[in-house]
């Protein structure tokens, strides 16, 4: 990769730690389809201490677990183990007992009904099944406050118990679907996903630092989780996800580094190839890069717990899409990103791109609540437009 760069990627770290608001810390990585071309860090790992943060410190990666778990799905659709059109509830029996919520009673009970069809796991790959989250939904966050409905983190079995919002496959909406995922993935395995993980799609890649389960070595590189206050300030919370949790939650659970992520990134961008051997066949990964929500479109998703989210969106005016399992820019997106590439994000502001087209991806690692915090997402967003800049430049240079 060019010295310029590399200083310019450098810079925005620096700026984005340094100038208020601020962030406590930072990791960003560049991938190509064989190696890192950039790791930086600046910062702390947490406002107040000593620890510098580090390329191989912890992070929470909070919805970044979300692809992995697709994958694991998707390896089972090869292998003629899932079928992505028949009920779901065949693999994870408890999801056929879910009902729709349609609204409450004077006296606040919840009015429930059958839903009319089934859930499938092309519908919970694709956030089309009918659940939320109650960061994101006043009807969950209800629910929450006033029945007392657990939070996915507490990855509980009973929080996964959720009514759908309205009946599967009538639109998308971001919530829990890929937690159930990997409930079904656990059902036809038989498995713990963390093993599945472990053994179809870790150990392939050559990752070693992904866990659903802190190990002290990772404790001891962890990144801290920090609020945003009302003022623009910091502060470290005392926030961990369980450390034996009843469910392995396939839409947020995971702990791991940056570099290991991109270890990831590089078997999507060559066609399911890891280092130690092939997690998805080609034409698989290029089936599930492809939008599968037809004429649908993804929406904006509203911050209604101001703790967890402010308002969020990608790229707002333009059409984006989803795949199995990623968002998909329709149009080339601000940053030079073209349309067609992969990416998301995680809850405590952690962001990525895939773009199989140009052969790249990255990542971009904070610890701050809420989510879509500006002072992180204008550093990620100022990243990624060095990147595609820095690729014109050599372009136009060749």
């Amino acid at each position: 990769m060019s010295k310029t760069f590399a200083q310019t990627a450098a810079d925005i770290l620096a700026n984005t730690v340094a100038t208020a608001p601020g962030v406590p810390g930072v990791v960003a990585m560049v991938t190509d389809k064989e190696q890192n071309i950039y790791e930086g860090a600046a910062g702390k790992r947490s406002i107040g201490k000593d620890d510098g943060m580090t390329t191989d410190s912890t992070f929470a990666i909070f919805s970044t677990t979300k692809a992995i778990t697709a994958t694991a799905a998707l390896q089972l659709v090869e292998q003629g183990k899932l079928d992505l059109d028949a009920p779901a509830s065949q693999y994870a029996p408890d999801i056929g007992k879910l009902q729709v919520i349609e609204g409450f009673d004077g006296d606040g009970t919840p009015r429930l009904r059958a839903p009319k069809r089934e859930i499938t796991t092309r519908m919970l790959l694709l956030h089309t099944a009918g659940f939320g989250y109650d960061f994101f939904n006043e009807t969950y966050n209800r629910l929450a406050q006033e029945q007392g409905q657990p939070s996915v983190i507490t990855a509980s079995k009973e929080a996964l118990m959720t009514p759908l919002l309205r009946d599967p496959d009538e639109s998308w909406e971001y919530g829990s679907n890929m937690d159930w995922c990997g409930q079904v993935v656990e059902g036809i395995t038989g498995l713990r996903l963390g093993e599945v993980f472990q053994k179809r799609i870790f150990e392939p890649l050559g990752i070693e630092d992904m866990t659903f389960e802190l190990n002290d070595d990772l404790r001891a590189r962890l990144a801290i989780m920090h609020a945003r206050n009302g003022d623009g300030s910091l502060a470290p919370m005392d926030f961990e996800l369980p450390d034996k949790p009843e469910v392995h939650m396939g839409g947020h659970g995971l702990y791991g580094t940056v570099g290991d992520y991109m270890r990831f990134i590089r078997m999507w961008l060559n066609d399911g190839r890891g280092e130690h051997g092939q997690v998805l066949k080609p034409e698989t990964v290029r089936m599930a890069e492809k939008n599968q929500l037809g004429s649908r479109k993804i929406c904006a998703l509203p911050g209604v717990i101001p703790s967890l989210s402010n308002d969020a969106e990608f790229f707002p005016g333009q059409s984006k899409s989803w795949a199995f399992s990623f968002m998909v820019n329709d149009e080339q997106a601000p940053t030079g990103r073209p349309a067609g590439a992969l990416g998301w994000a995680g809850l405590a502001n952690l962001f990525y791109w895939i773009d199989r087209q140009s052969g790249y991806g990255g990542f971009w690692a904070t610890q701050i609540l809420p989510f879509a915090d500006a002072a992180s997402f204008t550093g990620y967003m100022e990243f990624e437009t060095a990147f595609y800049e820095s690729q014109a430049n050599s372009s136009s240079a060749g």
